[in-house]
């Protein structure tokens, strides 16, 4: 893959929905960067977009989007049913692909995803913005350096209430809907990047009547530590991430999968640090530090993020397949 020098890398966005809204507002105050292309399956939605953000061209359908020379990189914020679908569009057209997590359905789509991007020679990875907010970082580092020794329990929960709606997005089974693949996957990837593969996994679910899962609580085992992990469209739960060291206790605090502060409890002191997530000026949605990261990978002209990689991510489906497996949950 060549790289991109000298000039802004010019961005597209395939599904324009509300996390792309969020991304766009990053982007287009990311240096070097510049959003160019939308695509919607209507017209009159991407040219709204557009105007919105000032993109400079809109489309009704993907295809024209990423038939688009002047497209470098191409976001994926469609439904996660489509995006092993709208990736393998993208990679066949030679454009980057940050996909949305979680990157697909499964391990297999995911497999194959990669495939093709090794194939084509070409940047692919999975939109996990929480593994490059400042806050996740230095959390990863405190961990890695054992400042507290290591970790016994690891705590991790997202939860909110939403009103049942079988036509949202949110609860339709068929597009990946319910709590496990939607908000599950980050108390899960609070495990896997701190503790990494468990030993053994227990897990139980509830389901609402259309099949889709509205609880999930999980237990990962560890040599010497345990993950008690829960995703909940049911509940408004702590929204927390805490580790209890040996000497110490770490706490992300609401919301912890993206930008918040760390309080940190230790010698019998409490101490609270605050990351601003202030950038250029705006206060940020917190996606623009995936996207320098990005960007910095395809000046790079590099394949594969050193962060959010290959590995990592088919170790994150193959585990959210594991859970499925034994919660009894099928797409």
């Amino acid at each position: 893959m060549k790289s991109i020098t000298g000039r802004n890398i010019r961005w597209g966005i395939i599904g324009l929905g509300g996390i792309a809204h969020k991304f766009a507002t990053d982007l287009i105050n990311v240096d070097g960067a510049e959003l160019y292309a939308v695509a919607s399956r209507t017209q009159t939605k991407a040219d709204d977009f557009a105007d919105k953000y000032q993109a400079k061209v809109s489309y009704d359908s993907y295809q024209k989007l990423v038939e688009d020379e002047q497209v470098d990189a191409i976001y994926i914020a469609t439904p996660h049913a489509l995006h092993q679908e709208n990736s393998l569009l993208c990679l066949e057209h030679d454009k980057a692909v940050l996909c949305e997590k979680p990157f697909a359905m499964d391990s297999q789509q995911v497999n194959t995803m990669i495939a093709c991007a090794q194939k084509n020679n070409t940047l692919l990875m999975e939109a996990l913005w929480t593994f490059f907010l400042p806050h996740y970082q230095f959390v990863l580092k405190e961990l890695a350096n054992k400042t507290y020794g290591n970790i016994l329990k690891l705590e991790a929960n997202f939860g909110f209430v939403r009103e049942f709606n079988d036509e949202s997005r949110l609860f339709n089974k068929s597009l990946g809907g319910g709590s496990l693949l939607d908000i599950g996957i980050y108390p899960i990837f609070a495990a896997l990047s701190t503790l990494g593969k468990p030993k053994s996994i227990n897990a139980r679910a509830s389901y609402f009547a259309n099949g889709a899962d509205s609880s999930c609580a999980m237990v990962f085992e560890y040599d010497h530590a345990t993950a008690l992990l829960e995703s909940s469209l049911l509940e408004q739960t702590s929204n927390q991430a805490i580790f209890y060291c040996e000497t110490g206790v770490i706490k992300l605090n609401s919301p912890f999968h993206g930008p918040t502060t760390v309080t940190v409890i230790a010698n019998n002191d409490e101490k609270v640090f605050d990351f601003g997530y202030c950038t250029n000026g705006y206060n940020t949605h917190g996606y623009n530090y995936e996207i320098e990261h990005f960007n910095e990978l395809l000046r790079q002209g590099k394949t594969e993020s050193n962060i959010m990689s290959f590995s990592f991510s088919q170790l994150l489906i193959n585990t959210l397949d594991e859970v499925r497996s034994i919660i009894g949950l099928n797409y």
